[in-house]
């Protein structure tokens, strides 16, 4: 046989494989080993050496005379596990900066690679909120990928977010346009009473939130899209803004571990997102639309707010993606604080019979005098309505840290001699202020009277001027409908206290637990036992 005939076996390499895998001169175990060694060696050393935790690695607690003080949490992730396993995170917080009194006046901590900051002290709370370089937001994951990266809430600071507040506050949450809409926001509360009592003839009971959420879309709607909805249209609309809710709301690794994107996304956050998105697009669009085949010559202040960007012209003009994420991010901000703040309201004064009567006797006094309907005028003249909302407001903050944090753009020098780099995600613990013992007198205690002064309490400023109390944040990116929600919440308490009186539901006590989402909501939502008053609303 000749050599050219001879079989060729070409897989003989596989038997080599044993002894060549074996040879120190491709891989040498004991060097994979020190190498490992070594790097955990150093993680652990940058763990260690790092108040505050990794992402605060390089001394950056340090920059001032005074370093920031906070726990370390764990290599890699910080203190995300223990932020995370705990709903409420304003609680754990608060517990962790209650362990040093330093902490309270600023705490570090990481979020796996993201450094943050904390303050639970109002006069440290007041310098982050109020300093130029405070003025970014950090975006989420969900929050971007539900345009709200161009909305008022999340731009940038910049000339398009200066032109979007200018906005704001010159044309859509001006105190005339407030005003004009007032009628609207009376229609809502007849609506919403009409329906609590049906509820309570028909089950025994009411369902709260239900009926409070249902007026507050109506009321939202009606002022930005100039209607309110009803069938279909009313139940597509709400289910959007409720995955909305809950994708703004849920917790998502990727935010501070982004690698975790392609593997770990229990929640289909990015899924979701997507297939939200093109709904929201074509129902937005279509009402702009709809606006534009009946546009307006000269806009009034009882005109909508899709009439009011639709006027704008110049400087001003909105092209109709920009147009969308306002619109849409008005409908989420302005529905859910409304109806949670009013249900917190309600849960406490069916425990405190004696705080509703003394409102309802305020309530009745006032309508006997002037013989008619209440107006939004009437309401903010009652100082302990005023009161009970603002307590309300104290003891349960709808954003227990602000809702959304802050980012600093520069290194910020505080009073205290500490500096937070630039970089750093800072958040005010408004819950842990409003229940600081050295700020409030038996902080949780409910006490109204603490917020008039002739019941010898002080008549604290809640939008933005007192940090003592300043549940719609503070500085140049406080909340722009803070007048709005603080005018329609006294509206509705005021009548449906007068049109009825308020008792626990025997088979359903209230239970004030929390849960935090978007906004901080009661665990279980409330239910009541309502009695309709003879009166007039």
């Amino acid at each position: 046989m000749s050599l050219s005939m001879a079989p060729k076996d070409s897989s003989w390499w596989v038997f080599t494989l044993p002894a060549f895998l074996g040879s120190k001169i491709l891989v040498d175990q004991y060097f994979i080993l020190t190498t490992l060694s070594i790097f955990l060696s150093l993680a652990l050393l940058s763990y260690l050496l790092s108040p505050g935790g990794a992402a605060w690695k390089n001394n950056r607690t340090r920059l001032g005379r005074v370093a920031i003080p906070g726990p370390r949490g764990i290599p890699f992730l910080g203190s995300l596990l223990s932020l995370s396993r705990h709903s409420l995170a304003h609680r754990t917080l608060s517990a962790l900066a209650s362990s040093h009194p330093s902490r309270r006046l600023l705490m570090a901590f990481s979020l796996g690679r993201t450094p943050a900051v904390v303050s639970s002290h109002p006069q440290t709370a007041k310098e982050i909120l109020t300093s130029p370089h405070m003025s970014d937001r950090p975006i989420k994951h969900s929050a971007r990928c539900l345009m709200f990266s161009r909305a008022i809430g999340f731009a940038p600071n910049g000339p398009y977010w200066r032109l979007l507040r200018r906005v704001a506050a010159s044309h859509l949450f001006s105190p005339r346009r407030i005003a004009a809409h007032e009628p609207g926001r009376r229609s809502d509360s007849a609506s919403m009473m009409a329906g609590i009592s049906l509820d309570q003839s028909l089950s025994g009971a009411v369902s709260v939130r239900k009926h409070l959420q249902k007026a507050a879309l109506n009321n939202i709607t009606g002022s930005v899209f100039g209607r309110r909805y009803e069938g279909a249209e009313a139940a597509e609309l709400e289910e959007m803004v409720r995955e909305g809710f809950e994708l703004l709301g849920a917790f998502n690794w990727s935010d501070y571990v982004p690698w975790m994107t392609f593997f770990y996304d229990p929640r289909r956050i990015s899924a979701r997102c997507g297939a939200l998105v093109p709904r929201v697009r074509k129902f937005v669009a279509g009402i702009i639309d709809e606006h534009r085949v009946n546009k307006r010559e000269n806009v009034s202040y009882s005109d909508d707010f899709v009439d009011v960007l639709l006027s704008l012209d110049g400087d001003e003009k909105l092209d109709d993606d920009d147009m969308i994420a306002v619109l849409w991010e008005m409908i989420f901000r302005g529905t859910d604080t409304t109806a949670l703040l009013t249900e917190w309201i309600l849960a406490e004064l069916i425990l405190h019979p004696e705080i509703q009567s003394k409102l309802r006797r305020e309530i009745d006094d006032l309508v006997a005098a002037k013989e008619g309907e209440l107006t939004d005028a009437d309401v903010a003249g009652l100082p302990y309505l005023q009161g009970v909302v603002k307590e309300t407001l104290r003891v349960h903050p709808p954003g227990p840290l602000l809702s959304w944090a802050r980012l600093s753009t520069s290194d910020v020098h505080l009073s205290s001699g500490m500096v937070v780099p630039a970089g750093t995600t800072a958040m005010v613990n408004m819950w842990a202020i409003a229940h600081d013992p050295a700020v409030w007198e038996d902080p949780l205690e409910f006490r109204p009277s603490r917020f008039v002064a002739a019941m010898g309490g002080a008549d604290v400023d809640v939008r933005g001027g007192d940090l003592r109390l300043a549940p719609f944040g503070a500085g140049r990116r406080v909340c722009p409908g803070k007048n709005l929600g603080m005018a329609t919440v006294a509206m509705w308490v005021a009548k449906l206290v007068r049109r009825f009186e308020w008792a626990e539901d025997a088979a359903s006590p209230v239970d004030l637990s929390e849960t935090l989402k978007l906004s901080c909501e009661m665990k279980f939502p409330l239910s009541a036992v309502v009695m309709e008053r003879n009166v007039l609303c």
